[in-house]
């Protein structure tokens, strides 16, 4: 998740700088951002020795969701009352 946010920040950092026009130039913009993202991935994972992707991390990914969406149903009761 941290990884995507990094990707997302710099695709926006960049397209602010270069202001692309039209599809294939914001393409190009977005798969710069996800190269970096990718290239920080890899030098974490170099120099820790893991990976930083595990099936742990989709588990931990999914209960945060699930977390996440009661508390937005909870919430939504308690105002519709």
């Amino acid at each position: 998740m941290v990884l995507n946010m990094l990707a997302e920040a710099t695709t926006t950092e960049i397209s602010k700088q270069e202001q692309p026009q039209g599809f294939a130039s914001n393409i190009k913009i977005a798969q710069e951002g996800g190269l970096i993202a990718g290239d920080a991935r890899k030098a974490i994972e170099h120099r820790t020795g893991k990976s930083v992707i595990t099936s742990k991390n989709a588990l931990d990914f999914t209960t945060l969701i699930d977390t996440v969406i009661q508390e937005l149903d909870s919430s939504d009761d308690d105002s519709n009352k």
